[in-house]
């Protein structure tokens, strides 16, 4: 039976399948955040509608004037950088918990990296490409929080990652004691390994030195840890040195043959000949049919939903 799991909070921009407000009157329909829309509570906005702009409406651009950039709208002349500035603070403010952000790429008000940036409001050359200016508020309010683009995550690994970590984030916020703690941090040690071996050692000495402290304040400080060591996608060597953690659960009963074959498929995930669910596939395998407990609840081999799970090949 699957697990169950919490459902993360995730801001979206509302134009990716929620309502035709981009500034042509477009809705546009995503295929990830709709196959998400049954697992995750999606908190929509629109920041260019919230600031009164109609639907359809003059396109806005951002304009480099000195250090640094300004919002304007061509067609009016009007400036409206402190609209939403104010307007994404307030916005932020108000929002509460949530665990992510799924962002309208290209967007001056919502890009993440990308959005255009001009040398002057009419006319003049693209100078450069950065983050809206509701996106930079995002970073400020929330920096260590999961942050996409639509665009971004059109790519498998960078899906996977954005994925593993909401609903991580979501689990962990679900805990409410130290044993559930100390039960998360077990579930996520071959995670953490791949991703940051020294990090995954911290956290373990910050719950083993944590009987007595606040909870609340202990979950904290491990959560930011936990966004800390997460924070880039696993490199290959780290997660082969995962799984090969992992492998050696199995080597007082594996013959030979199988030995050999699992070294020389992590070989060949090494160097990026076969997918990271070859390996996987046969870890669980060999940990079902050994009874390995600890290894069949490992989050490294179901990190999320399983019905998103060909989010990782796909």
């Amino acid at each position: 039976m699957e697990p169950l799991w919490p459902r993360p909070k995730v801001v979206v921009s509302a134009c990716l399948g929620f309502a035709a407000v981009r500034y042509s009157g477009e809705l546009i329909p995503d295929r990830i955040v709709a196959a998400l829309r049954e697992h995750v509570d999606f908190i929509p906005v629109c920041p260019e509608v919230e600031i009164g702009l109609g639907v359809p409406r003059p396109t806005v651009r951002l304009v480099r004037v000195g250090e640094g950039v300004r919002m304007v709208q061509p067609q009016t002349g009007e400036d409206l950088t402190g609209r939403m500035q104010a307007f994404s603070q307030r916005f932020l403010a108000s929002l509460g918990q949530v665990e992510g952000f799924i962002l309208k790429n290209r967007s001056p008000s919502c890009a993440l990296k990308d959005a255009k940036v001009y040398a002057h409001a009419v006319g003049g050359g693209v100078v450069g490409k950065g983050a809206g200016l509701f996106a930079q508020a995002v970073e400020r309010a929330f920096p260590l929080l999961p942050k996409e683009d639509e665009g971004r995550l059109t790519n498998a690994r960078l899906r996977a990652h954005f994925l593993t970590r909401i609903f991580a984030l979501a689990r962990l916020r679900a805990v409410e004691d130290l044993p559930g703690l100390m039960a998360f941090h077990a579930r996520y040690k071959l995670l953490l390994h791949a991703h940051h071996q020294a990090a995954a050692r911290a956290l373990g000495r910050l719950l083993a030195e944590g009987k007595g402290r606040p909870f609340v304040a202990l979950r904290r400080a491990y959560e930011e840890g936990f966004l800390q060591a997460t924070r880039l996608p696993f490199r290959l060597p780290s997660m082969a040195d995962a799984l090969l953690h992992a492998f050696g659960h199995f080597k007082g009963v594996l013959s030979p043959k199988e030995k050999a074959h699992f070294l020389d498929l992590l070989a060949d995930f090494r160097e990026e000949r076969v997918p990271l669910e070859a390996p996987l596939a046969l870890l669980r395998s060999w940990a079902l049919r050994q009874g390995e407990e600890y290894l069949e609840g490992q989050a490294l081999f179901e990190p999320y939903p399983r019905g998103l799970m060909e989010a990782r090949s796909s």
